[in-house]
């Protein structure tokens, strides 16, 4: 049920929202404590998709586009192809608008998903 649809009922109902708003607030103070702990550093992407509030649907999308991505690369490698620019014009286009270009290429490539492809993007994008 969608965001907008709960607090509406929950205003009908009266002093339920509230609460509602309360346990937000305490999750949300609950994830952060949980992005503090060390291990969390090791998984950059994941702490980007937390920290720029991304939905399930924007993440889907953004794991969609990876793959796609690292599909075309393994063909253009396979082919022979050494330029790569073309793919990090597509990745940086059709990324999620709330995920930063070069910080999500890193925090990818940190996060060991799609290392290769991420490497050969983040050199394309220093050679401009």
């Amino acid at each position: 049920m969608r965001e907008d649809i709960d607090l509406s009922i929950l205003r009908a109902i009266g002093g339920k929202i509230v609460k509602t708003e309360r346990g937000h607030q305490l999750s949300h103070f609950h994830l952060r404590l949980v992005m503090k702990i060390e291990e969390f550093s090791r998984y950059p992407f994941t702490r980007l998709v937390i920290d720029r509030h991304l939905n399930e649907s924007e993440y889907n999308e953004t794991m969609e586009l990876l793959h796609i991505l690292n599909e075309r690369y393994t063909e253009e490698q396979e082919e022979g192809f050494v330029y790569y620019k073309p793919l990090l014009l597509h990745f940086a286009g059709m990324l999620c608008y709330k995920l930063p270009v070069e910080e999500t290429m890193q925090a990818l490539y940190e996060e060991g998903i799609y290392p290769e492809l991420m490497e050969k993007l983040m050199r394309s994008k220093e050679e401009q």
